[in-house]
């Protein structure tokens, strides 16, 4: 085999062990350097904010309509708030039913409006938005970076004297964080209201006594501790695809390759995120009582 320098080392020899379990011991210390490379990334991204709200106001406005109504083929069904309200509406249906008929066998199906105001507002309805966020606004920033890069257009940009990260990666992180909060608003309602639907239309309960049981079990409190949540997803979301498409390479191949990567970084970070948040936040405290 080649060693370093390309120099051919045989299999027999020693050097050949060496050289494997120098190259085995050092991947630990890869997975450090990319850890910091990208520590580094995120610490200049959010350091540039405050000047980049002053210089690219502009662009950050172009993205923000960009993030909520899509361009191209995501503009048919509204952008990001189509998706967002039409997976919020179907997981609030499949609350509804499995709610309701679960509940149904212990003959406590009356409280069916407590488990939609608890589990939509806690988990469902924020796990919904991270994932449709990734799906639809994360892909599209990653794509986007990865094909300026491959493109030699973010080192146009060097050289005529324009900071990359605040034009290209801190303006996207303004816009993903301020269009989230609509966004979230209306995939939170929708999902609040299929749940209802599908539990007094098609499994027949009394609006009044569902809506008596949803309003008795959803203080405000959850509300807020939810939109929490959706913000900090947004936030790593974002800057975790923007970071794999900034440093994209090998050709429209590598763009993919990119995109694949930063779906896999965002979907794990939103599982772990939401363990730790839900612990953090309802783990030892709790903002509703069912007896006692």
């Amino acid at each position: 085999m080649s060693g370093g320098g390309g120099v051919t080392i045989a299999k027999s020899r020693p050097e050949y062990y060496f050289y494997e379990a120098r190259k085995l011991a050092g991947k630990p210390l890869k997975v450090l350097d990319g850890a910091g490379e990208q520590m580094s990334f995120y610490g200049r991204t959010l350091a540039w904010i405050p000047k980049t709200l002053v210089h690219y106001t502009r662009e950050v406005l172009r993205l923000l309509a960009e993030v909520a109504f899509g361009t191209g083929g995501l503009a048919v069904v509204a952008g990001t708030v189509g998706v967002m309200v039409l997976m919020s509406g179907f997981t609030g249906v499949v609350v509804g039913l499995q709610g309701y008929s679960a509940l149904d066998q212990i003959g406590s199906q009356a409280l069916t409006g407590f488990l939609s105001a608890y589990v939509n507002t806690r988990e469902v309805a924020p796990l919904v938005a991270g994932l449709a966020l990734s799906a639809t606004v994360g892909c599209g920033f990653t794509a986007q970076l990865g094909a300026m890069r491959i493109s030699e257009e973010i080192d146009a940009l060097e050289s005529m004297a324009v900071p990359s990260i605040p034009f290209l990666v801190s303006t996207r992180v303004i816009a993903g964080f301020i269009a989230v909060i609509p966004l979230y608003v209306l995939g939170l309602l929708a999902s609040y209201l299929a749940s209802r639907e599908i539990t007094v239309i098609f499994n027949g309960q009394s609006a009044g006594n569902y809506d008596h049981y949803f309003n008795l079990f959803l203080p405000p409190a959850d509300v807020l501790w939810s939109f929490g949540k959706v913000l900090i997803f947004a936030f790593v979301i974002i800057l975790v695809h923007c970071y794999y498409g900034y440093y994209a390479s090998g050709g429209p191949a590598g763009v993919g390759v990119a995109v694949g990567h930063a779906v896999r970084a965002a979907l794990v970070l939103i599982a772990v995120l939401d363990f730790f948040l839900g612990l953090a936040i309802w783990g030892t405290t709790t903002t509703v009582r069912v007896g006692g």
